[in-house]
């Protein structure tokens, strides 16, 4: 498996993944059509402090992360999310680009990261919870487009003295 940063043209393997996992539910905020230019701004850098970056085996997408600035947060704070081929969990690939993800983090001068999961998604709880995250808050009741509430997890790593 190669994890790299990930490019333009890694926007189509990209949409593909996230939008099976959003057609399949269940495990992530996301709903309906995710747009062809989904992360087009991280991806062909635009971005300032955002990064993407792609795990690959034999020319094929595994799974992707990204960071870039909290909305509305601290400007030392970014959000992370995560995602992996479905079938593909289980196979180091989350870990694999955390390594990546939090160098370039670091590297950007964020102080922490913020991952929002939906409280029932207990694969992703438990994948940030192994990455070191901890909780913050609880959004309660966030409706899904069918009106489901679904409480968001929030969970907080901090960077401070890393390196």
């Amino acid at each position: 498996m190669i994890v790299r940063q990930a490019t333009p043209q890694d926007a189509q393997g990209i949409v593909s993944i996230l939008q099976a996992i959003v057609d399949k539910g269940g495990t992530t905020a996301f709903q309906g059509e995710v747009p062809a230019d989904f992360l087009a701004s991280v991806l062909d850098g635009s971005t300032p402090r955002g990064i993407c970056h792609v795990a690959e085996q034999d020319g094929a997408l595994l799974g992707f992360q990204y960071i870039f600035p909290l909305k509305d947060g601290p400007e030392d704070r970014a959000t992370i999310a995560t995602f992996a081929r479905l079938g593909s969990t289980q196979r180091g690939i989350g870990g694999a680009l955390f390594g990546a993800t939090r160098e370039a983090a670091i590297r950007f001068g964020y102080r922490g990261i913020d991952a929002t999961i939906r409280a029932d998604n207990t694969g992703g709880l438990r994948y940030y919870g192994r990455m070191g995250f901890v909780d913050h808050h609880v959004t309660p009741g966030v409706p899904l487009s069918d009106g489901t509430p679904v409480d968001r997890v929030t969970k907080l790593l901090d960077l401070r003295g890393a390196a």
